[in-house]
């Protein structure tokens, strides 16, 4: 087949999230305008700088989190989980979900022709992997002694520690469980890499180097050490009388992000070889682009970063900002960057006889790294095919100097036929995808 002819759709999804790890219960938390931020109640509030956040609190690692399998995959998932780390677990159950959905079994594909494309944050060691290794080496002053760790310490390691935090093992594993031969791929980009992946496997389709890609994203900042990147690079809301209050995207009186976890994933197809098989086609993706700036002074430009890759989404798919239903914003709820993000919305769609609807996930479940890009289109994928947007949640009072369309609760809006997913990091590399309805 012609590369120039194809199109790419959408034919499974699959998520763990703070509202719910399946599609059903997700969309209709958001709809109705649930929270997923709380007080914390599976990890010690002593470790993180907040008091509250966004947990996958359905989520615990088991077999029964990864929807349904076969018997010898269970079997072997069951066997891996011990060198999984959290995000890991997470990014694979939502693969595998994903694949459930979409009919994709073994068996009923030719392993060649099917690849993966996974974005995930850096994965960082938990403390006390190493407690074990450390007390052997600490002194009468309780001081590390580094003379004494490679008899008395390293020996206690785990020796498969490392494949816990390694940022490609949910590509690998996924690959390994489910047979998948065709290309592989790992995004280790924070917030901008599912967008970033999906575009790599849509590309890949494109090109016929695969007729199915499972594209997914993982990520965490309820992680001690995360935690305090966050506190360091980025502004937190670490104070709310009520924690289903805190995430305020583009509102006047938001004070910062919230922690969050999860993680999303798809089934990307040919479009004539998901038709031939009646699979279910949710949307299909028209393509996107990537961007990083930063000024002379090293500091980032998110504001001409996300500028630029909407400029170039449009421009590679021949379509305009006229004909995009509305916005799915990364929306993070920083003073900053709501402001950065609104400025580039603004201006991309100044032109528009009518304002862009903009939407924001986060509202309802904070930052959840790298799996919060993909979450998100998850979100904005089902508000096509449901025909309705959901609201911003927590938004109150408009700020001023966010001058865009921003959906309040109440306000009921169509989804119309296609949206753009936005997405970018603290150092200021941003992503976008641009979908749209299947008639």
């Amino acid at each position: 087949m012609n590369g120039r002819s194809r199109r790419v759709v959408i034919t499974g999804v699959g998520l763990v999230s703070p509202l719910g790890d399946d599609k059903e219960t997700f969309w209709r938390a958001l709809v109705d305008g649930v929270s997923g931020v709380a007080a914390w109640s599976l990890v010690s509030p002593d470790a993180l700088p907040a008091p509250f956040g966004a947990e996958a609190r359905h989520f615990r690692g088991a077999i029964d989190d990864f929807g349904p399998l076969g018997k010898d995959q269970a079997k072997a998932i069951r066997k891996g989980l011990k060198v999984m780390c959290r995000e890991c677990q997470m990014g694979c159950a939502a693969a595998q979900k994903a694949m459930a959905d979409a009919a994709l079994v073994p068996g009923s594909f030719d392993p060649e022709r099917v690849g993966i494309a996974f974005g995930t944050d850096h994965m960082v060691t938990m403390p006390e992997d190493f407690s074990e290794s450390i007390l052997p080496c600490l002194d009468e002053e309780g001081q590390f002694d580094f003379s004494r760790w490679a008899t008395e310490g390293m020996p206690k390691m785990n020796p498969l520690w490392l494949l816990k935090y390694l940022p490609n093992m949910p590509a690998c594993h996924l690959a390994m469980y489910n047979d998948l031969r065709g290309p592989n791929n790992s995004m280790t980009l924070r917030e901008a890499a599912a967008n970033v992946a999906l575009v790599e496997a849509f590309q890949t389709i494109l090109q016929d180097r695969a007729e199915v890609m499972v594209v997914g994203a993982t990520g965490t900042r309820i992680h001690p050490i995360k935690a305090i990147h966050s506190r360091q690079q980025e502004e937190l809301a670490d104070e709310a009388e009520d924690p289903a209050r805190a995430c305020r995207p583009f509102d006047r009186r938001r004070t910062g992000m919230v922690l969050g976890e999860g993680a999303g994933a798809v089934v990307l197809e040919d479009f004539e070889r998901a038709v031939s098989r009646g699979a279910r086609v949710y949307a299909e993706i028209l393509g996107g682009a990537s961007s990083s700036v930063a000024g002379a002074d090293r500091q980032a430009d998110r504001y001409q970063a996300l500028r630029n890759a909407l400029t170039m989404t449009f421009d590679r798919t021949n379509c305009s900002p006229n004909g995009v239903g509305f916005v799915n914003a990364h929306g993070l709820g920083t003073r900053s960057a709501d402001v950065e993000e609104a400025r580039a919305i603004h201006d991309v769609f100044r032109d528009r006889s009518t304002p862009v609807p903009v939407v924001a996930p986060k509202s309802h479940f904070g930052n959840l790294g790298a799996g919060s890009g993909m979450v998100e289109l998850i979100a904005g994928v089902l508000a096509l095919n449901q025909g309705q947007l959901f609201p911003v949640l927590n938004y109150e009072d408009p700020d001023p100097d966010c001058p865009i369309a921003v959906v309040a609760a109440g306000q009921p809006w169509p989804a119309s036929e296609s949206f753009v997913n936005l997405s970018f990091t603290p150092q200021g590399q941003a992503s976008v995808a641009l979908v749209r309805r299947m008639p």
